[in-house]
């Protein structure tokens, strides 16, 4: 009897959710149930999966509005009319479209209007008109009465209760973007919109049977269904099965030949072992799919890196999808793809931040658009972001919003405003607040992806389905991932550089030279890895010398043990421990040795997890898998989770362990599972550090100049500027005669690009760039003001940022001169002139100039000094005797040094007290790190960027030196002179 019947998934409007509304209606006792949500149908999948498994029949639909403005309801008479309603949403959503007043002639679907705005001509067979119970007397004199025939009732559910309704207020002004006491009734939902038993509607509609009939008629002929169990990717690459297994073994077998010359019998039985999986389950066409991909991107030059648990698969390195040798590491391909798997497989390709768009438009036009989509995701409320909604709602300044957030329980919250929202932040934890894209996914379908889902438009330019990857597994798919990562991006344009500045070609893939190299090693092992992929953080640096990790194995360990839990856990100090002394520890058990020989006892990876609840603990490879991904946030279903819980505890029991034993192994499973990587996941991490492993120690400033120009590393630019000084590198200030967009390195000059400088616009710096190497340089600032056009601002940031200082010119005259050129002038670009003429020259008094203003119009402009350096700023004199790379030499003194801040690392202790970690530059450009207790901090708190005179006791980790920070001031600057 309900056609209108919204969830939660009525984006910032209605309040319950799918659980919610299947419970309620088997409380009322529903055969039947529609949903309608607002303008999309997200809910479908999940609510048809939850309907069936209640005994409901489920009725699919969607609420049609523009804005507040109901225009009608859709329901799907079957699943040919969900088809046909997720075309019809999507021609909207895709154009950003208002929807029409009526939607067209939809084949198999039932089209409800309201009383108030029902079509002025006779309605078609499948076309009707809602009555809402208060609106039942409004039927005597409506027009509409004529047509009884094809009238229907029409109540809403929105709410559960009055508070839920009371929450959909709110819900409301967020929405809107106003105050509570602004909101409208239009902007509302009514109160009466609430589960009511059926009886109540058949009593209202009593004088009305025929609306009662055409409503059970409507309910009688609606139902939808998917097939939960079967694979919904594109089915055939070549067009049948056999003819992709064919293809399949074909391109396995050259690759294979291709990655080992020499090979054993054994090898070519997993290569067949593989193949005959990937058929069985019916994967053969998403591998060539896949690899047709990579054959493209290959052909346009791109670089990839195939990651994830992809990496398993010997097919996938035969394929070269990855470039992690599974035999090598000994990587199971079970890990990967297993009939018992709960999930489906999936491959994680990154590539260029740069080039990802291209591939994926590939991938649109190789598979067309009515069966491609982008993978979407749910943003739902949560933490913080919840108070500061519901605190703008009611109007609440900034500073109280901020109290609010940071000191909850401060007593200054204590009053019924702020009681209001706590109360309306735990009802809306956890609700759906907009939908977004997905960081990569991407659906190929067998069928048109309109079978499953409407699409919307975001702001990325592809059509992207309405739900989220858990609503794709549940459905059948498998997505491909395409991610970007900067750094493939330093990486490729690192060999660009050095192409055209050496003109070498160097070949990055050469993964199984850089493993063996001597001077590739001395880099791993000395830590100084700034720049390189995921090996460039403090921690990981620390770790690599705590390590003295020298070898690909080692950094594949590594790549996974700095994951935070891990660290939290205490087991990362286990593992250096027992990596440098392996008879120096007692396993917990004896199945542990057996399953975790290789890492020392400790659980490294997530097949760690996987192997030791399955022999220890007894749960099945299914069960195990579940557990891995719902402690890495890859499942929603809190029951499920908690049954295998409680069935991992159930069966140590059965077993024998003791309950410490078992509550060990449970409390390192936890500090691993939500962050561990699988080991296919860390070897692909690893094969991309060493690609830039190889560019720092071969071609350090052509690897440094192109990860300056990706931003995409761990620190702030001006560290790596810092760098490449270190490197040896001599920097220059941005040039016009020299400098392009990005930094530009000329034999070992290094120019900052025009990039960097603030407020400096993209088209005159591109301007710049091409007037130059279409015309040659400029040779005074007359020249350059005749040929770009620039105006007065734009031309005074190059003046102060020192792009003209090859004329020999204070900047002050520079700035007269710029003003005599340029006053009250537009910019524009004058046609070029066959004589150049005289420039006029006037004098002008001599101007006082001292090198510390340039130094401040450097920090300005590009965030850092470039002709001094912070340290020459300092208006003390006194600098540290001790380096920072002297502290191993003076273990257990005190000492006195000065650091620029780099980094802060914040961590709380088990007892809720704050401890930092810092990273500091010495005044010689080298690293130091800090640690400071809670007690210390409170004392010598950090106080923003700057140079820090630290006292400290150096102390010592597995032969890494650090300093214990027992006092810490602030240094001050001299004064800007610019401001006298």
């Amino acid at each position: 009897m309900f056609l209108n019947v919204h969830s939660y998934y009525s984006l910032r409007y209605g309040t319950i959710s799918i659980e919610t509304l299947i419970e309620k209606a088997k409380v009322l006792g529903l055969k039947k149930l529609a949903i309608t949500d607002i303008n999309n149908t997200t809910a479908i999948p999940d609510f048809v999966k939850a309907a069936k498994e209640a005994q409901i029949i489920p009725i699919a639909g969607v609420d049609v509005r523009n804005k507040n403005h109901f225009l009608y309801i859709i329901l799907a008479r079957n699943n040919n009319g969900l088809s046909q309603i997720n075309a019809f949403l999507s021609q909207y959503q895709l154009q950003h479209k208002k929807y029409p007043k009526q939607p067209g002639n939809l084949e198999d679907v039932f089209i409800i209007y309201s009383l108030k705005n029902y079509p002025g001509r006779k309605l078609r067979e499948n076309e009707f008109i809602g009555v809402r119970p208060r609106e039942i007397h409004q039927l005597f004199t409506s027009a509409a009465k004529k047509q009884l025939e094809q009238m229907v009732v029409l109540h809403s559910i929105s709410f559960q209760d009055k508070a839920h309704y009371f929450l959909h207020q709110h819900l409301r002004a967020i929405d809107h973007n106003i105050l509570f006491s602004r909101l409208k009734a239009e902007d509302l939902g009514h109160a009466s919109d609430l589960f009511i038993p059926p009886q109540e509607l058949y009593a209202t509609f009593e004088q009305y049977q025929q609306l009662l009939v055409n409503t059970e008629r409507i309910y009688s002929l609606c139902s939808i269904d998917f097939d939960f169990k079967s694979i919904k990717n594109k089915a055939h690459f070549t067009g049948s099965k056999i003819d992709d297994r064919i293809l399949l073994e074909k391109l396995s077998r050259d690759g294979f030949k291709y990655r080992y010359p020499q090979s054993d019998p054994a090898m070519i039985k997993r290569l067949n072992h593989e193949l005959k999986i990937i058929h069985q389950l019916g994967f053969s066409a998403y591998f060539l799919i896949t690899w047709d991909v990579i054959r493209y991107s290959m052909s346009r030059g791109f670089y990839h890196v195939g990651r994830g648990s992809g990496a398993n698969s010997l097919v996938a390195y035969c394929l070269r999808i990855t470039d992690v040798d599974p035999i090598e590491l000994d990587l199971y391909f079970e890990r990967f793809l297993n009939p018992k798997r709960s999930s489906p497989p999936d491959f994680d390709i990154d590539y260029s931040w740069k080039e990802r768009d291209e591939v994926i438009d590939y991938i649109f036009k190789r598979y067309g658009r009515e069966h491609t989509a982008l993978l979407g995701t749910i943003n739902t409320f949560k933490d913080k972001s919840i108070y500061r909604e519901l605190a703008k709602v009611y109007g609440l300044p900034k500073e109280e919003i901020d109290r609010l957030v940071k000191y909850p329980e401060h007593e200054l919250n204590q009053n019924h405003i702020i009681g209001k929202i706590q109360d309306l932040a735990n009802m809306m934890r956890g609700f759906p607040n907009m939908r977004s894209i997905h960081a990569g996914g991407i659906l190929i379908s067998e069928e048109p992806i309109y079978h499953y889902a409407a699409l919307d438009m975001p702001p990325k330019g592809f059509p992207t389905v309405q739900w989220d990857m858990y609503v794709a597994e549940k459905l059948g798919f498998e997505k491909l991932d395409i991610l970007s990562q900067r750094g493939i991006g330093h990486i490729k344009e690192a060999a660009d550089i050095i192409l055209q500045n050496k003109g070498i070609a160097v070949d990055v893939h050469a993964i199984q030279e850089f493993k063996k190299d001597k001077a590739i090693k001395e880099t791993l092992k000395s830590g100084e890895t700034i720049g390189c992929f995921y090996v460039e953080s403090p921690a990981m640096r620390q770790l690599l010398k705590k390590l003295k990790c020298s070898d690909y194995l080692s950094l594949v360990a590594a790549s996974s043990i700095i994951r935070p839990g891990v660290a939290r856990s205490g087991m990362m100090r286990e593992y250096i421990q027992r990596f440098h002394h392996p008879n120096s520890f007692k396993y917990l058990h004896p199945i542990m040795e057996q399953q975790l020989k290789e890492t020392y006892g400790v659980m490294v990876y997530q097949e760690d997890v996987l192997k030791v609840c399955h022999h220890f603990a007894g749960l099945d490879l299914a069960d195990s898998d579940v557990l891995r991904r719902a402690m890495s946030g890859k499942y929603r279903s809190k029951k499920e989770f908690q049954k295998i819980v409680e069935k991992f505890f159930s069966n140590c029991k059965t077993k024998g362990y003791s309950d410490k034993l078992s509550q060990e192994v449970w409390r390192q499973i936890e500090s691993f599972a939500g962050y561990s990587f699988s080991k296919a996941h860390s070897a692909s991490y690893a094969v991309e550090s060493y690609q830039s492993l190889f560019l720092k120690t071969y071609y350090p400033l052509e690897f440094i100049t192109a990860v300056i120009n990706n931003f995409g590393g761990y620190y702030h630019s001006w560290l790596y500027f810092n760098e490449a000084r270190i490197l040896g590198a001599q920097l220059q200030l941005p040039c016009v005669n020299h400098s392009h967009y990005k930094s530009r390195l000329i034999d070992k000059t290094l120019y900052i690009g025009f990039i960097h400088v603030q407020h400096l616009e993209k088209k005159v710096s591109f301007q710049i760039q091409q007037e130059r190497n279409t015309n040659g340089n400029f040779y005074d600032m007359t020249d350059f003001t005749d040929r770009i056009a620039v105006g007065l601002e734009q031309l005074i940031l190059l003046i102060k940022i020192g792009a003209f200082r090859f004329l020999n010119k204070p900047k002050s005259e520079l700035l007269w001169e710029a003003h005599m050129l340029l006053h009250k002038h537009q910019p524009q670009i004058q046609q070029a002139k066959l004589f150049k003429t005289k420039t006029t020259h006037y004098q002008l008094p001599k101007f006082v100039h001292q090198h510390i203003e340039d130094a401040y119009d450097e920090i300005e402009l590009i965030g850092f000094p470039v002709t001094l350096s912070f340290f020459d700023l300092l208006q003390s004199k006194y600098r540290s005797p001790v380096k920072g790379k002297e502290l191993i030499f003076k273990l257990g003194q005190k000492i006195k040094i000065l650091g620029q801040l780099v980094t802060i690392k914040y961590v709380k202790t088990v007892r809720k007290e704050y401890m930092n970690f810092g990273t500091f530059l010495d005044d010689s450009g080298h690293f130091f790190d800090t640690v400071h207790f809670p007690s210390s901090l409170k004392r010598y708190p950090f106080r923003g960027d700057g140079i820090y005179l630290i006292l400290g006791k150096v102390v010592e980790e597995f032969g890494y030196a650090s300093l214990e920070v027992e006092k810490m001031a602030k240094m001050p600057l001299k004064a800007d002179p610019r401001a006298e």
